[in-house]
């Protein structure tokens, strides 16, 4: 049996993995899909001080309560960001590290330094609310952007998305372990519009060790095709 923490990215909630964690369970597997601080069923959470620091923590704390080592550690979009910090508290916990349609940071980077125009572009649609600058409210255009086409699946999302702290966006990953944190596998599952928009060598070398996946399909894969990312990660747990 597997472990699988699922780590959501921005606007989302835990709940953006039923259908993938679903398959997981069912084929025995353990799985836990947390939400971070002020999103998902914990947005009444929300307040001034949630960055990227307070989510890695999120995590590291799970691992640490639940018990939970040999992790499979997967993070999706902004998630790619909470997961490497992660590792790299909790280096032990984590057994292999999945970055789903994911940031692939370095030390020193935000997210705003790995994803550029394409996260800027979303920064002039947010506003304060409460003392804290909030962008990806939701609405059917803002779903647009997770690559979700199906009526159902966009109405769905609307009704649980939830705005995103911009802290979280623009704080610098600090990393501190890193010969620890690289020597955990990674492995990629991408969707084929982003990859031309990442690290050829980091590509290059996923694909020569059996550790890639890629799919055309939306940003959000884990609502659009979530029986194909299900599959992919027990290829992982098998690997």
């Amino acid at each position: 049996m597997a472990t699988y923490v699922l780590v959501h990215g921005g606007g989302h909630g835990g709940w953006c993995y039923q259908r993938v964690a679903r398959t997981l369970r069912a084929a025995g597997h353990e799985v836990h899909a947390p939400s971070l601080t002020g999103l998902g069923e914990r947005a009444h959470l929300l307040r001034p001080g949630i960055d990227l620091d307070l989510h890695i923590t999120d995590v590291v704390n799970l691992l640490h309560y639940e018990d939970l080592r040999d992790v499979i550690l997967v993070g999706h979009s902004y998630g790619g960001m909470v997961v490497t910090g992660v590792a790299d508290r909790a280096s032990d916990r984590i057994g292999r590290l999945v970055y789903l349609d994911a940031a692939n940071p370095k030390d020193g980077q935000s997210l705003v330094d790995v994803a550029g125009e394409h996260i800027l572009a979303i920064r002039p649609f947010g506003r304060v609310v409460d003392d804290v600058e909030l962008v990806l409210f939701p609405d059917p255009e803002i779903v647009k952007l997770y690559g979700v086409t199906d009526p159902d699946d966009v109405a769905w999302m609307v009704e649980r998305l939830t705005p995103h702290p911009w802290k979280c966006f623009e704080q610098p990953l600090r990393l501190t372990n890193e010969d620890e944190l690289w020597a955990i596998p990674q492995f990629h599952i991408v969707c084929s519009s982003t990859v031309a928009t990442r690290d050829p060598q980091m590509i290059e070398k996923a694909r020569a060790d059996g550790r890639f996946w890629e799919i055309d399909t939306g940003h959000d894969l884990m609502i659009t095709e979530p029986q194909w990312v299900a599959d992919a990660l027990l290829e992982v747990a098998g690997s």
